[in-house]
């Protein structure tokens, strides 16, 4: 099949790789939908002035340069992931009054895992007491979540599954080098989570996806040490190679590039513009990124959701965390764009239909 015309801003042509699909997938009927959003947060509130304290740095250079205000911080000893996740996913259920027992799938997206092994969803299921589902975690960096999303949709458009929790919980601070100044201001904790169910009625829901890894950024955004390549030692831990290593430059230019290049040509197959979408929800890890990716698309600002001034990069739960506190904003019929990016490099963008008025849920934060 002919590839379709591509797209032309006034600047610039859009460049695809020759592998894209040509087309969006055709569905009869759009099978699943988002039914409800949890999320939480940690208590504590790591500021600009406190890390000021810590490294050599400022309110000043980390508002301009990142975007962000404060992050929260998991303090507590002996909490991980799984913790975060948990309280996110309880929230969920109690907002849709799901009932556990009905629940066929846990996917949890994460980078800070609780444990190599075992997984960090089979540690949440337990504590949820989900007794009919599976849980598996998803490894895909700050893309986890349109992954996992992407993943369950395909799961309940089988008609093997009605029912999966998506949840993308981060503990970053856990591998993030506080004497790092140029990192450091980055990180914050927390969860999001889902319920995804299958559904007869249309115009609602999943509409179509593009999921990409190229597999050239490893040596750009990374974790130099406690994997199998070069296990946990005293040389490790003495050299702080158990913490994020990222080159900046480079991530921001393919991050940019990438994101808007995914969000134009799902925007392209599924004949969208500028005035029918409603919003865009990209994985906030630089304000200056998700700026310069809404100019690259030629979309305005005013239609992307941003919170990063509050949390800072959670990783993968940075798009649920902005589904959670916008919740109130979102319309049932809302064209949505999702896209993120992350090391590897991955990264996609997800168009989706919102399913219900996210102002007649009650507060529960």
């Amino acid at each position: 099949m002919a590839h379709p015309k591509r797209r032309q801003s006034k600047t610039r042509t859009l460049k695809r790789r020759t592998h894209d699909k040509a087309v969006a997938p055709t569905l009869a009927v759009c099978p699943n939908v988002i039914t409800g959003v949890g999320g939480y947060v940690p208590d504590y509130i790591l500021t600009n002035a406190e890390l000021s304290r810590m490294v050599d740095t400022s309110d000043e250079w980390i508002r301009t340069r990142v975007g962000i205000l404060e992050r929260r911080i998991l303090k507590e000893e002996g909490l991980g992931a799984s913790y975060l996740a948990r309280k996110a996913c309880k929230q969920l259920l109690k907002k849709t009054g799901a009932d556990p027992d009905s629940i066929d799938a846990l996917i949890v997206s994460t980078t800070t895992p609780d444990y190599a092994f075992p997984s960090t969803a089979s540690i949440v299921l337990g504590k949820l007491g989900l007794k009919n589902a599976f849980a598996f975690d998803m490894s895909c960096a700050c893309c986890g979540f349109i992954y996992a999303l992407d993943t369950a949709s395909a799961m309940i458009q089988s008609g093997r599954y009605k029912k999966i929790i998506v949840c993308s919980a981060e503990k970053m601070s856990a591998v993030t080098d506080w004497t790092d100044r140029q990192t450091c201001v980055l990180f914050g904790d927390g969860a999001g989570a889902v319920l995804l169910e299958a559904t007869e009625e249309e115009g609602v829901g999943f509409q179509d996806s593009m999921l990409l890894t190229d597999g050239k950024g490893l040596p750009f955004l990374h974790m130099k040490a406690g994997g199998s390549v070069c296990p946990a030692s005293h040389f490790t831990v003495d050299n702080r190679l158990h913490y994020v290593y990222q080159e900046g430059r480079n991530v921001f230019r393919h991050a940019v590039t990438d994101m808007s290049d995914d969000v134009l040509e799902v925007m392209q197959r599924n004949g969208l513009s500028e005035e029918n979408v409603n919003w865009v929800i990209p994985h906030e890890a630089n304000l200056r990124i998700i700026e310069a990716v809404a100019k690259r698309a030629e979309l305005p600002l005013e239609k992307v959701m941003i919170n990063i001034e509050h949390y800072g990069n959670t990783s993968s739960a940075t798009i649920p965390l902005a589904i959670w506190d916008n919740e109130s904003k979102l319309r049932k019929g809302d064209n949505i764009l999702f896209t993120a990016f992350g090391a590897g490099f991955v990264h996609g963008a997800i168009y989706y239909k919102w399913g219900y008025d996210g102002s007649s849920v009650p507060e529960s934060k």
